[in-house]
């Protein structure tokens, strides 16, 4: 049966649309060297703590650590992984990108072959108990979270991703009339109720849980670090001073944007200025020391991109940051 000239069309313009993406790649060495070590940590986080006790992970691993328990031994877990996390990247090819999909299948390949590694030629027993922290469920799912957190983390920092649950939860989350969030949630919960039915124990899902919770309080530490970075907006009538005085205390830049007072019509300007943590109690006492009638608003941002600050820093000594107002 011959194709119709309109299929034939549309295969043919997607498929050089494809190779016009993968063109355009810029894919990184050290990308790769982060997501190997990525994968390595999470398949040791969850092949000698989680697996050998019975405890899951969530999402299409924890799936794939059930499927492994309950199918025959040729259905390892590093096979059920790539069975299972690869078909869903290339799925959601279109919609996250090449670039993504290839880190992600790196990442899901090299957790794989970690996995395998442990439970197959290293000399670790991991058949009924882990090798560090024995039976002691607790310890297993603490540990287990934590060092699969970091693993996925990583991942996630490196351009990857290392389960598909995420982009299973975009594509489908929209069609059932949910939020990605509450997609992953219902997905997990169905998981551990799934798991305590098919091994008559409630025990297993409910230490899970709590292996669930410390890796995803871990994969937010990593991916936004220990110290994160506060956005301050300060509207002030005085913004050259501030702005000079700023860059000299902390040798960074800041943003001016030009407003207008919303009962008074009084021109004022907003500066947008980033800190940490430990710089707030200074940057608000420099601001109301040259103008005590301005107003700060402080948020938490998730990630910064800085400029070189050498730059900053000459811009700061040499160049006036606002233009006078007539």
């Amino acid at each position: 049966m011959k194709k119709s000239p309109k299929s034939a069309k549309f295969f043919a313009s997607h498929w050089s649309a494809f190779l016009q993406q993968f063109k355009n790649l810029h894919l990184r060495g050290d990308r790769f060297v982060m997501l190997t070590v990525a994968g390595l940590i999470n398949a040791f986080g969850v092949s000698v703590f989680l697996y050998p006790v019975n405890l899951y992970d969530s999402g299409i691993s924890g799936t794939a650590m059930l499927l492994a328990q309950i199918t025959p031994d040729w259905c390892s877990l590093s096979l059920i992984l790539l069975l299972l996390n690869v078909p869903l990247f290339l799925f959601g090819l279109k919609r996250q990108g090449v670039q993504f999909t290839i880190y992600a299948v790196y990442s899901v390949f090299i957790y794989s072959l970690g996995a395998w590694l442990i439970q197959g030629p290293l000399p670790l027993d991991v058949s009924i108990s882990s090798p560090l922290a024995g039976t002691d469920l607790l310890l297993c799912a603490l540990f287990g979270g934590l060092i699969s957190g970091v693993g996925s983390g990583l991942a996630i920092r490196g351009g990857g991703a290392m389960d598909g649950m995420e982009v299973m939860a975009v594509i489908f989350a929209r069609k059932l009339g949910m939020t990605v969030g509450t997609f992953v949630m219902s997905y997990n919960v169905v998981l551990y109720i799934l798991a305590g039915l098919l091994r008559s124990s409630w025990i297993l899902p409910l230490y899970s849980i709590i292996a669930y919770a410390v890796g995803l309080k871990v994969v937010d530490f990593v991916i936004e670090g220990i110290d994160r970075s506060k956005a301050a907006l300060i509207v002030t009538r005085n913004p050259d001073a501030i702005c000079r005085a700023l860059g000299e205390a902390f040798g960074t830049g800041m943003t001016c944007i030009p407003a207008q007072g919303g009962f008074s019509h009084e021109e004022m300007t907003i500066v947008y200025f980033v800190v940490n943590r430990f710089q707030i109690s200074r940057m608000k006492d420099i601001v109301h020391d040259l103008d005590d009638r301005a107003y700060i608003t402080i948020s938490e941002v998730a990630d910064v991109f800085k400029l070189n600050q050498d730059k900053l820093s000459q811009k700061v000594d040499n160049q006036p940051l606002l233009p006078r107002r007539k």
